[in-house]
C-alpha cells in the first residue's frame, strides 16, 4: 500500500519568524518538550486561542526535527536567504506531497524555460497523485483549494515564486549546497536549479 501524505501544512506556510525562534529554543533547552513548554508558555505564536498555538507549534516541531544538528544551528545563524531555503528543505522533507511537487512539477517546468506557473499545473499534479493516493481522492474541493493555497504561499515565502506566479530560480549559497549534499545531493531538487548545480554541491564532500 502507498504511504499516505501526510497534509496538515495548512496549519501555517513557512512561519520563518515562529520556525527561527522555536530552533534557538530548541538548541538551547536541548529537546523539543522543553522548547514547547516554553513557547506556549511565552505564547510564542500570538495566537488567539490555545488550541491554534497548540496545532502550529506541533507542525513546525514536526519541520524542525526533520532536520540535523548542524542544519538546526545553520538555519539559526545564517542569512534570511538561507534560512527561507532550510525551512523549505524541512517542508518538503516531512510532507512528501510538498517535495514531490517541488521536484516533479516546479524544477521540470523551470527546466524546460516555462517560468509561468499556473494553478492548473497543481490540478494536474494532484490528480495524478489522487489516482494512487485515496486520502487525496476523498478531500472536498475546499480543502484542496486551500492546500493549492498554502503550496502557493509558502512557493512565495522561500523565494521561489513571484506574486504573479512565476518561477524564480533559486539562488542558494555555497554553504548551504555544501552542508545539503553532505546530507542527501538529491535534496537540492527541492529548488529551481540547474543540473550542474547539482554536481557542484557532490563536489564539495
Amino acid at each position: 500500500m502507498t504511504q499516505p501524505y501526510k497534509l496538515s501544512f495548512t496549519a501555517g506556510s513557512l512561519l520563518p519568524r515562529e520556525s527561527l525562534a522555536l530552533a534557538q529554543y530548541l538548541l538551547d533547552l536541548g529537546t523539543w518538550e522543553l522548547a514547547r513548554e516554553k513557547a506556549l508558555s511565552e505564547n510564542l505564536l500570538q495566537t488567539r486561542t490555545l488550541s491554534t498555538a497548540i496545532r502550529t507549534i506541533r507542525e513546525i516541531g514536526h519541520r524542525l526535527k526533520t532536520l540535523a544538528p548542524m542544519e538546526l544551528e545553520f538555519l539559526v545563524h545564517s542569512t534570511s536567504a538561507d534560512q527561507a531555503a532550510m525551512l523549505w528543505v524541512a517542508i518538503c522533507r516531512y510532507y512528501r506531497f510538498i517535495g514531490e511537487f517541488a521536484i516533479e512539477v516546479i524544477r521540470e517546468k523551470f527546466l524546460s524555460m516555462s517560468y509561468q506557473f499556473e494553478e492548473e499545473d497543481f490540478d494536474y499534479f494532484f490528480n495524478q497523485k489522487a489516482e494512487w493516493h485515496d486520502e487525496l481522492e476523498s478531500i472536498q474541493q475546499v480543502t484542496r483549494d486551500k492546500l493549492k493555497q498554502v503550496v502557493f504561499r509558502m512557493l512565495r515565502e522561500a523565494n521561489l515564486m513571484t506574486k504573479e506566479n512565476r518561477i524564480i530560480p533559486a539562488v542558494l549559497s555555497s554553504e548551504f549546497v555544501v552542508l545539503l549534499s553532505s546530507h542527501n545531493p538529491k535534496e537540492l531538487t527541492f529548488f529551481p536549479i540547474y543540473d550542474h548545480l547539482l554536481n557542484t554541491g557532490s563536489d564539495h564532500q
